[in-house]
């Protein structure tokens, strides 16, 4: 990651305003990359690390395409969509997610992914699509399939040197641990973050032009009605891809212009990286003022009320 002269810029606030006064506060920093890795606007600073969480899904989905796994086993784009998801365990969902397992001949028993609470079956947990696309890789390259969540598995192992190369750094240098679902998430720095979300949307990669493609044809697959990532991408009709991931992590990449957006919200807090995102959108061009104002009614009006405020701007560097 390179830069030019740096300006430093205080992370942004966030207010959670009660009747207009000042309740909660959250801090949250923002790195803007091109694909090339190189920082263009920046709150806070670009070498804070964290946990990329599921916003690493669209880059660990590279292993089902490269693989000729789609092909393989007659997957479509409805499918990639799922693979790379934070769904909601709707019907329409989880029947995308069995679908996978089924074309592959796996069971669902041997999904890893918990059983979320007052479900039924871990087909509802919110990262089975991304756990039935690792595992149809494994049935693809007859790996085992009992272990595919450790590190030393083969799928992993796939994984982690396809996400080191585009991080243009040794995988071994990578810092794994377990995400909530089982599987392995890495810590990085956010203008990695943004150097990575950047590449996504440069359209300079086929497998990744596909993943964009799945995502933004099929929103709903994403998150679901309602979600930040699936009304961003409606509402932008294509021009961005969205992804978040817990404990504050927001990353957003422009399609076509390989420009990336990462967002940490400090305290982990998940209303105050929508407020951001909207935002600094807004302030890039990103989104129009009417789609802003959009989603501005729903992730920072909270209720007759409250309502989230942002404090501050990125420093373009």
């Amino acid at each position: 990651m390179t830069r030019g002269k740096r300006t430093q810029s205080p992370a942004l606030e966030v207010h959670l305003l009660r009747e207009g006064i000042i309740e909660s506060t959250h801090l949250v920093q923002v790195v803007v990359c091109d694909n090339r890795g190189r920082v263009l606007s920046i709150a806070g600073s670009a070498e804070t690390a964290a946990f990329i969480r599921s916003a690493l899904k669209p880059f660990q989905a590279l292993t089902v395409v490269k693989t000729g796994t789609l092909e393989r086993y007659k997957l479509d784009d409805r499918d990639l969509a799922i693979i790379c998801s934070s769904h909601q365990g709707k019907m329409e969902q989880v029947r995308q997610v069995f679908k996978i397992l089924w074309r592959a001949d796996v069971d669902p028993s041997v999904l890893k992914c918990p059983i979320p609470t007052g479900k039924e079956s871990p087909l509802q947990n919110n990262c089975s699509g991304k756990h039935a696309g690792m595992l149809a890789v494994c049935q693809q390259r007859q790996w085992s399939l009992d272990s595919y969540l450790q590190y030393n598995h083969p799928v992993q192992g796939l994984i982690l040197s396809q996400i080191a190369e585009l991080m243009r750094m040794p995988g071994e240098e990578l810092i794994l641990a377990h995400d909530d679902c089982g599987a392995p998430t890495y810590l990085v720095q956010l203008g990695q973050m943004a150097s990575l979300y950047a590449q996504l949307a440069s359209g300079n990669n086929l497998a990744m032009e596909r993943i964009v493609r799945a995502m933004t044809h099929y929103p709903e697959m994403i998150a679901g009605e309602g979600a930040f990532d699936t009304e961003l991408m409606r509402l932008s009709q294509g021009e961005l891809i969205s992804k978040a991931g817990a404990e504050g992590v927001q990353c957003i990449g422009r399609v076509g212009e390989g420009l990336g957006l990462a967002i940490k919200v400090m305290d982990g807090g998940k209303r105050a990286k929508y407020a951001v995102a909207i935002h600094i959108l807004k302030q890039m061009g990103w989104i129009s003022p009417s789609i802003a104002e959009t989603l501005a009614e729903t992730f920072m009006r909270l209720s007759e009320f409250k309502r989230l405020e942002v404090i501050g701007e990125l420093s373009m560097l």
